[in-house]
């Protein structure tokens, strides 16, 4: 079916929302999806934030996205907002890179207050980015994502039935991007 990438914009190692991401990419990939993980964290961060737009891992990084047909774009909120560690990687990116590609916008945060930030903070950018179609996002609190011992997650029931909703639109946007973007 499709490629995704699935993009952590966390800079912690222990992230809830890199371990969320990754617990949704088994679902996709049940679905059929080839998922690629990239965790913005594990790039080099004097290539990020020097803007070094010829470094190997931002030109890899770009090629991730151009391959990509599809992206789950994932963030912990900090001040009403995504992580400044994704907006340092999308600046690095071309101004329409996301052209043509179907993106589902999730998001992370210890309060409600910041449920909102999926749809005044991070639509917008990927909507200036030229994405084809975005999905219907979701924001997850935190503590209704819990760290198993292997390090897995576990998502409260009414929150998982909620991100099960989301990435199966997702999905299904995926088969069919001309028809769901002409809609949009």
């Amino acid at each position: 079916m499709a490629t995704v990438l699935s993009l952590s914009g966390s800079p912690s190692a222990t992230s809830r929302t890199a371990r969320l991401l990754r617990h949704l990419d088994a679902r996709l990939t049940a679905q059929g999806h080839q998922v690629v993980p990239l965790d913005v964290r594990t790039l080099p961060p004097a290539a990020l934030l020097g803007a070094d737009f010829s470094h190997p891992a931002i030109v890899r990084a770009k090629a991730l996205v151009e391959q990509a047909d599809g992206l789950v774009v994932g963030t912990p909120v900090y001040k009403a907002a995504y992580s400044g560690l994704l907006k340092s990687l999308l600046d690095l990116l071309p101004q329409y890179a996301l052209a043509g590609k179907t993106v589902l916008p999730l998001a992370t945060g210890g309060t409600t207050a910041h449920v909102l930030a999926i749809d005044y903070a991070l639509r917008p950018v990927l909507s200036s980015m030229g994405a084809a179609h975005i999905v219907q996002g979701w924001f997850t609190l935190d503590k209704d994502i819990t760290v198993e011992p292997d390090g897995g997650v576990s998502v409260a029931a009414g929150a998982a039935e909620a991100l099960e909703q989301v990435v199966d639109q997702f999905s299904a946007a995926l088969g069919h991007p001309t028809v769901l973007a002409a809609a949009s």
